[in-house]
């Protein structure tokens, strides 16, 4: 396996060399101390591995993760760092791992391994369902949906929030075609199934649709799909600690933007408020562990995340008004919290609670103290 070095202390190359000198099956063709050079060697070189340092003068190692994706290339990249309030930023550019210095043999040895496994694993030609912030269908063979039609997404949408589950040509009929007449909604429904049959067929895929003479469903067996994966990581992790809070990171990644993102079916606006409430609670659970973790920058990014999705929503503003206080940063606690009084007037005419007021006295009082 071919592995390259990034780092800008020469002391961290020697010690990689001799801890990767340990494992067999590994070949450190390329080690840098900037970030430049190195993207210059992968352009002309296939390498299996990166171990780049994140703290680096100019470019850093996740600007150039971020370059290094933006190029097409997936190249496995592992992060080591002194820090770890990174962890959240890494995983944004799809990193394998990061490893926090000092880096010890164990650690590094289980690393390698897991890149070995996955490097050796058959490539399957696996089949993503994605209706988190959009409505996607997707390959790792490079296969991406081409929707014949509008209603016929729209159609797939409708089939996979329920999850498998027979639905009815009436209830169809009804919330997707109710403005057309019986009898061309009936011919628009048998249109709109055969297109999607087309496009399923495309991906193999073409029976995952059943149907009989007044139902359909979506079979999912075998197929990843992202809503799925969030709830299902969401329920199994009703405290975020210490002790997960890396997967707790990688769940909140699964959610990539609102139920099917701007395709505003009136049909999903109950469903996707109930998804973007839970992500609302999930994340707001990750941010207390990383600021109990001292990750200020990584909570206050999430945060401020929440904020864009709901700008009136309490709750996460009172965990930014604490994260910044945390940083003291009375300037950007002041400027938010009259952001915020601001909004909560224009947009529904009222005032923070007490809650929020007296929370704010008391961080800018500790703050001046």
């Amino acid at each position: 396996m071919k592995v390259i070095l990034i780092d800008d202390e020469k002391a961290m190359h020697l010690i990689m060399k001799r801890m990767l000198a340990k494992i067999t099956d590994v070949e450190i063709v390329g080690s840098f101390q900037e970030v430049a050079t190195a993207f210059s060697y992968l352009e002309n070189h296939e390498v299996d591995l990166i171990f780049a340092d994140i703290s680096m003068p100019r470019e850093n190692g996740l600007e150039f993760a971020e370059r290094l994706r933006a190029s097409g290339r997936h190249t496995k990249l592992v992060f080591i760092t002194s820090h770890k309030e990174h962890a959240l930023y890494a995983f944004d550019v799809q990193a394998f791992d990061y490893i926090l210095k000092p880096v010890v043999q164990e650690r590094l040895h289980q690393t390698v391994q897991r890149v070995m496994a996955a490097k050796q694993a058959p490539a399957l030609n696996e089949v993503k369902f994605n209706c988190l912030g959009g409505i996607d269908i997707q390959s790792t063979q490079g296969v991406r949906v081409k929707w014949k039609s509008s209603k016929s997404a729209e159609l797939f949408g409708y089939l996979l929030i329920n999850k498998g589950r027979l639905v009815s040509r009436a209830r169809l009929i009804e919330d997707m075609f109710g403005n057309m007449l019986p009898k061309n909604a009936e011919m628009y429904l048998n249109t709109t199934v055969y297109q999607l049959r087309k496009v399923l067929e495309t991906f193999e895929l073409k029976e995952s649709l059943h149907s009989d003479s007044n139902h359909y469903a979506l079979s999912l067996k075998d197929i990843h799909v992202d809503l799925l994966s969030f709830e299902e990581g969401c329920r199994q992790m009703p405290v975020v600690d210490e002790s997960n809070i890396e997967q707790a990171i990688g769940i909140e990644q699964l959610y990539t933007g609102e139920l099917f993102g701007d395709r505003a079916f009136a049909w999903a606006w109950n469903e996707a408020e109930r998804i973007a409430a839970l992500y609302n609670s999930f994340t707001q659970r990750l941010c207390v562990a990383l600021l109990n973790r001292g990750e200020t920058h990584a909570a206050i990014r999430l945060l401020r995340k929440l904020m864009a999705h709901n700008e009136l929503d309490e709750e996460p503003f009172l965990l930014l008004m604490e994260a910044l206080a945390l940083q003291e940063n009375k300037e950007e606690l002041t400027q938010q919290y009259e952001k915020f009084v601001e909004t909560l007037h224009k947009e529904i005419g009222i005032t923070p609670s007490p809650v929020a007021v007296s929370l704010y006295v008391q961080l800018i009082s500790g703050l001046d103290k």
